[in-house]
């Protein structure tokens, strides 16, 4: 897996904060948990703890692989500035048609996105939908529900 990872400067260092957090402080409360659980002894077939201890410590190394990967190929966006056209980093606000009520969404790259706090990935239906799109200009998203139309109002 080579592809780029498109990151906004603080998607950047959110995930250097998450693995400098797994590989300093959840690495080694893992790693006690495990030695703590041996000591119990006994048939480490039935130490529930034990299985648990390297269940966690297989999810917790394995994050860090992903977030190493990630932050390998990060590439760094950052907002154009432009006002006129929405881009990789841009901040849209959007109204669905036969609505009044405003949606506001950053449009970022995969590993950043996080729909509940307002971050679309650029992968997204919606995001390739408003990739390249204009001030004013109506946006068709194909959803499950049926086709979504929205109006790009403001771009920051």
């Amino acid at each position: 897996m080579s592809d780029v990872e498109y990151l906004t400067p603080e998607g950047l260092k959110e995930l250097e904060e998450r693995l400098k957090y797994l590989t300093q402080v959840r690495r080694s409360e893992v790693a006690e948990r495990l030695r703590l659980a041996l000591e119990e002894g006994g048939d480490l077939s039935e130490n529930a703890e034990y299985e648990d201890a390297k269940n966690e410590q297989a999810f917790v190394e394995g994050e860090i692989i992903r977030l190493e990967q990630i932050l390998s190929t990060a590439q760094i966006i950052e907002a154009t500035g432009r006002k006129d056209v929405v881009a990789l980093g841009s901040m849209i606000t959007l109204v669905e048609k036969g609505s009044k009520e405003k949606e506001v969404y950053r449009l970022v790259g995969s590993a950043e996105a996080n729909p509940a706090e307002g971050k679309i990935s650029v992968e997204s239906p919606l995001g390739k939908a408003l990739l390249g799109a204009k001030l004013g200009e109506q946006v068709t998203v194909n959803a499950p529900d049926g086709k979504l139309v929205f109006v790009v109002k403001s771009i920051a």
